[in-house]
This record gives C-alpha cells, sequence and structure tokens, in this order.
C-alpha cells in the first residue's frame, strides 16, 4: 500500500518527486514514495473544505466520542507507533515510547481544554441572555517537526479536530513513517473521511500548501521556517497563525545547590533526544569560582559516560542525530563558535559508526563574541562564566528566543529574582528546561513563537469566540431622545 497521499480516507501514491527516508543509526530505508504535487495538495485541501461543513455541525459530544476512540486506538498500536518513531529519526526507543503515551495522553488533556477554554457559557439578563460560543476556523494546515513526529502535530490536529476544524497533515520528510499509523487510528476511531488528509513531501509539498486557500497554519519548527510563514501570510488577518519556533534556552545554575543533582538536571536539559528537542537548554550559565567549576567537572563526567547507541540497543540514553547532515551541522556549528574565541571543554564529535552519530558535547564560550544567537538542534552545551546573579539573568535575556529557561539553585530570595526577570514561556526551578506539561500553556516570547502557544492552549487558536445577545421575541427600544 503507498502511504503518500491520504485523502477522503483513501492512501494512493504522490505524484511528485520521489524520496526515501533511512535510518539514522542502521542506515536501512525506513520509508520510500513519492511526494504529493501541487494537484495533489490542492485536492486534499478540497477534501476537507467539503468534509468541514457536516463535521463542524456535529454536536461536540459526537467529535469528542471520536476523539475518545483515537485514544483508545493509539494506545492499542503504542509499541508500533515508538518503533517507527525511533526507526525514522534515531531516537533511543524509551523515549519513542515516552512519545507514543503522551499521543494518547493528548486526548483527554485536550478534551479538558476544549471544555475549559473554548466551551459555551449563557448567563441571564433583563433581555433574555448573553450567551458565549466557539466556531471552528475551517481547514487547518498542519505541519510536522522531525524530532516529536507523533506528539506535536498530534498536539495541534487533536483540538482542531475536537473544534470543529478540519485538517491537511504535512509530516516532516525526515520522519515521515507516523503519519500512516496515525490515519489507520483515525479511521479505526470512526472519523468521518476527508477531516484528516495528509500529504508527505518536502519544501515543494509545504509550498504548495500554504498557497492554497486555508482557513489556519499550524507549524512546530525552526525560527527560520516560522518567521518566512509569518511574511507570507502578512496581510491575511483571517488566516489563524500558531507558530511554535524553538529557542536558544538558558539554564542559571547558582549556590546554594548540590552539584551532583544540579550537573544531573543540566546534562539532561542539554543532551535528551540527542540535544533535538526545542526546549533543551543551550547555554549553562555558572558563577565564577569553585562552585562552577565542580558543576563543570560533574557534566563533563556525565557527558563522558553518557551511552549512545542504536534506537533498538539497550540502556542507551542518547541515539544519533536525524542525519549525517545534522550531524555535520553540529560539528560545524561548534566549529564556528570555536572561530569565535570559544574554548572546548569536550569536543563534540563524529562516531567511528557513522549514521547521525555524535558524542556529546560542552563548549566555553565565556571569553567568545560575535557569534550568532541561534538554536543548534544537536547535544552541544554552552557554558558561561559570570560574576554576578544579576549578570547571569542578563546574560540568560540576552537572545531573541524565549522557549524556555530555569534555575538550579535552593536560595528562594534567587528564584524570585529569576521569577520575576527571566524571559522564558516554560520557566522551571530545579527541573529539567524540557520539562513542560501537556496540561499548561507551551510557548514563548520573541522568535520562539506568535503568541499564541500551545499544549493546554491550543484551544484558543482552534476555535473563534462568539458573543450573543438573546431575547426571546422583539420588544420596542427606548433612548433619550429616541421616538416613543
Amino acid at each position: 500500500m503507498a502511504d503518500d497521499v491520504y485523502i477522503d480516507g483513501q492512501w494512493r501514491g504522490g505524484r511528485g518527486a520521489r524520496f526515501a527516508k533511512t535510518c539514522p543509526a542502521t542506515g536501512e530505508v525506513t520509508w520510500q514514495g513519492a511526494a504529493a504535487d501541487g494537484a495533489e495538495v490542492a485536492e486534499a485541501v478540497a477534501s476537507a473544505r467539503k468534509a468541514f461543513r457536516d463535521w463542524s455541525r456535529r454536536p461536540q459530544a459526537e467529535r469528542t466520542a471520536i476523539l475518545e476512540r483515537y485514544a483508545d486506538e493509539i494506545g492499542q498500536r503504542a509499541e508500533a507507533i515508538a518503533e517507527v518513531i525511533s526507526r525514522d529519526m534515531g531516537k533511543a526507543l524509551w523515549d519513542s515510547r515516552g512519545e507514543a503515551a503522551t499521543m494518547k495522553a493528548k486526548i483527554g488533556v485536550s478534551i479538558a481544554a476544549q471544555k475549559e477554554r473554548a466551551g459555551e457559557k449563557t448567563e441571564a439578563a433583563a433581555f433574555g441572555s448573553s450567551q458565549l460560543t466557539h466556531r471552528p476556523h475551517g481547514v487547518m494546515a498542519v505541519f510536522g517537526p522531525f524530532n516529536f513526529p507523533g506528539h506535536l502535530p498530534n498536539g495541534h490536529i487533536v483540538p482542531a479536530l475536537l473544534a470543529g476544524n478540519t485538517c491537511v497533515f504535512k509530516p516532516s520528510e525526515l520522519a515521515p513513517g507516523v503519519a500512516a499509523l496515525m490515519a489507520e487510528c483515525f479511521a479505526a476511531a470512526g472519523l468521518p473521511p476527508g477531516c484528516l488528509n495528509i500529504v508527505q513531501g518536502g519544501r515543494e509539498t509545504g509550498a504548495a500548501l500554504i498557497d492554497q486557500e486555508i482557513d489556519g497554519l499550524l507549524f512546530t519548527g525552526s525560527a527560520a521556517t516560522g518567521v518566512f510563514f509569518h511574511r507570507h501570510f502578512a496581510g491575511r488577518p483571517e488566516v489563524i497563525l500558531a507558530l511554535e519556533m524553538g529557542g536558544n534556552n538558558p539554564l542559571i545554575i547558582w549556590e546554594p545547590a548540590e552539584v551532583e543533582a544540579a550537573s544531573d538536571i543540566a546534562a539532561q536539559s542539554a543532551f535528551l533526544t540527542t540535544g533535538q528537542r526545542c526546549s533543551c537548554a543551550r547555554r549553562i550559565i555558572l558563577p565564577e569560582g569553585r562552585f562552577g567549576d565542580r558543576v563543570i567537572e560533574a557534566m563533563v563526567d556525565r557527558a563522558r559516560k553518557i551511552k549512545v547507541g542504536a534506537w533498538n540497543e539497550p540502556e542507551i540514553f542518547m541515539g544519533p542525530l536525524v542525519s549525517e547532515k545534522a550531524r555535520d551541522q553540529a560539528i560545524a556549528f561548534q566549529d564556528m563558535l570555536v572561530s569565535h574565541g570559544a574554548a572546548p571543554v569536550l569536543a563534540l564529535t563524529g562516531m567511528d559508526r557513522g549514521g547521525g552519530f555524535v558524542s556529546p558535547g560542552i563548549v566555553d564560550v565565556t571569553g567568545a563574541s560575535g557569534f550568532p544567537d541561534e538554536e543548534l538542534f544537536g547535544p552541544l552545551m554552552q557554558v558561561v562564566r559570570v560574576k554576578t546573579f544579576d549578570a547571569a539573568i542578563e546574560r540568560a535575556n540576552s537572545t531573541k528566543y524565549g522557549l524556555s529557561g530555569g534555575l538550579v539553585c535552593d536560595d528562594d530570595a534567587l528564584w524570585d529574582c529569576a521569577y520575576r526577570e527571566m524571559r522564558a514561556g516554560v520557566l522551571n526551578r530545579n527541573r529539567l528546561t524540557a520539562g513542560a506539561s501537556g496540561s499548561m500553556p507551551f510557548g514563548g516570547p520573541g522568535l520562539s513563537g506568535n503568541f499564541r502557544p500551545g499544549a493546554y492552549y491550543a484551544a484558543d487558536y482552534c476555535a473563534w469566540p462568539q458573543a450573543s445577545q438573546l431575547a426571546p421575541k422583539a420588544a420596542r427600544m427606548t433612548a433619550p431622545g429616541f421616538p416613543a
């Protein structure tokens, strides 16, 4: 069965350029097919537009019940979903199992959020009643990333469908495999044909999709791509944009704190999913002096001992980067920092086993200058040493991003200061920067997005509010100077 293009509940082969995805750990081909061409993208949008009329008019309870059955179907296929994700993008199987579990859990969270943030409310008034309802936008284009190719697009699609929208989903060409399993789950749950359409492909397919008459674009990915989309839709306020674009995230570690615990938090924040989480800590900010020295020593010890391997090897913490190109980009980024005056503490290197494998790296950028404020999607920790806590806060905020950040410190007064001053949508204390709850919003200021946070707040951008004043019958109106 071809799983290139999914329109009206049926798979077919794409008519665009053929491409293949290889596992960055083993080199095996995990998916191959053809991209959707422009005509097929237009068909997918037309299918979603046609399905919208019926789907948006169904009772909320009916839509909710279908999504609840979808959760059950995801649960039944959790192991298959995890394996497909790991084979496509390389992350450890335990990590992908967590993603599959989060996909299922997302449905309950989305249902609760829809009721709370985008439900209905009626209040009595002298003339009758005031009513608040929420309406769907229409056809939503969903662009999925490679790092969480199931969970993150699922986090757009589920609340969009709950609200009565229909979707056209373009998976990342770097992790295309999970889309077919998602479609299978939706079909088994009873989602009507056309409510979810899937178009595989890369940049050309994505360009064709944003050129269609869509009502919304829900995107998770790089800042460069998100800014391009923002410019593309300039002057079209009727198209809802929800852009989650990553971050150059700071983690301050300050006395008093237990060194070993602080180092665990820092190393996991930086190296989880091989550094391929948008909420990973990129910059570790430490005080000058012995405490900071001890933290660095402990972080280096952890980085040296982290077990790196293929997704199906036991007891690994890190898999490879998503591709050989990503591996080369990580090495080049480290070289760029060094060329600007950074000092390698533990070099990130390509591993002898090839593919996307790299070892975790740590580089001290305290004495560096002139390097760009950019997010590297890889396991490279940048260390910054400062003299004062005020300087640490200033350095943490010296970025055009604002997704996540944190403070590791036992002093309540310092936390109060960080809480007031640090500019991040997800701000944690003595926890991983990559620790985010689906029952809370996810997003941040600056180039991290366009102030439409996802997770629990996805309900906000999937429906628009409609306020009504309702009277049972027309009555004569009075006002000063108005004829009786």
